[in-house]
């Protein structure tokens, strides 16, 4: 069934809720995998009269930094008792450990230009993100949805939709086999997707699965989708002209920047 567009239809009023920003892309290009996608900022401020959050944040942002140089994937803590901060990054999977880092070495300053200090923060490059939550923090369904963007181009004539559908069955039956990261296409459709490192192997499967459903629902004929959820992402892109060569930072968006 359809869903709402609106990008924070999923989170009760009563819990301290992320805002979401949706986000024009800028007219740099496309494949620049530090281009920010969204962000979601908690709209409670952190109360910290002591600094000692401020001192558990940045020693948290610290070490993913240095993790992000040797590894796609990590989470940690910092802090202890009422004042645990929990965090995590993650890149896309084709990028480079230099890349990696270049990525994620840039996510503590936007948080911290695009939200302030609030208890939890995510944002989303299209290379990498990195998100943090005090303790106590209310969660949220690893299925739900954060943001989608689907192309202001749709794709005329028929046998587009099946030729996307068959490329995302293909995802779907990859992705578990494939260590959370896998891309593949079919007759010019190119299509991505990614699970959260700590995710099991059959969570990812049914997280992109739903993901999967959405981009179908949502975007239509649209030449190009992203979905991401709270646990995984897929996105998918129309190439008429052949699904070109992708370098490691190359990008999952769509062919053209305009088009969104």
């Amino acid at each position: 069934m359809g869903l709402p567009g609106n990008p924070f239809w999923f989170l009760p009023l009563f819990l301290v809720i992320l805002t979401i920003l949706e986000l024009t892309p800028s007219s740099k290009s496309a494949t620049d995998y530090t281009s920010l996608v969204y962000k979601g900022c908690a709209k409670q401020a952190l109360s910290d009269p002591t600094g000692v959050y401020s001192q558990a944040l940045s020693s948290l942002f610290g070490t993913l930094i240095a993790q992000s140089s040797k590894a796609k994937f990590f989470k940690t803590t910092s802090g202890s008792g009422q004042t645990t901060i929990t965090g995590l990054f993650q890149c896309r999977g084709d990028l480079s450990n230099v890349d990696c880092y270049n990525c994620v070495s840039k996510l503590p300053i936007l948080i911290d230009k695009l939200c302030g200090k609030p208890i939890a923060a995510r944002i989303q490059l299209f290379g990498c993100y990195m998100l943090y939550e005090v303790a106590g923090f209310a969660q949220i369904s690893g299925m739900e949805m954060l943001y989608k963007s689907c192309s202001g181009t749709n794709v005329g004539g028929a046998g587009f939709e099946e030729r996307r559908d068959t490329a995302l069955s293909s995802l779907e039956n990859g992705i578990s086999s494939n260590s959370g990261f896998y891309t593949t296409s079919y007759q010019s459709v190119y299509v991505l997707g990614q699970c959260e490192g700590d995710v099991g192997a059959s969570d990812c499967v049914e997280c992109v699965k739903s993901a999967v459903q959405r981009a179908q629902v949502e975007c239509g004929s649209s030449i190009a989708g992203q979905i991401y959820l709270h646990k995984c992402f897929i996105s998918y892109s129309y190439y008429p002209n052949g699904v070109p060569k992708r370098s490691s930072s190359s990008s999952y968006s769509s062919p053209s920047s305009s088009d969104y």
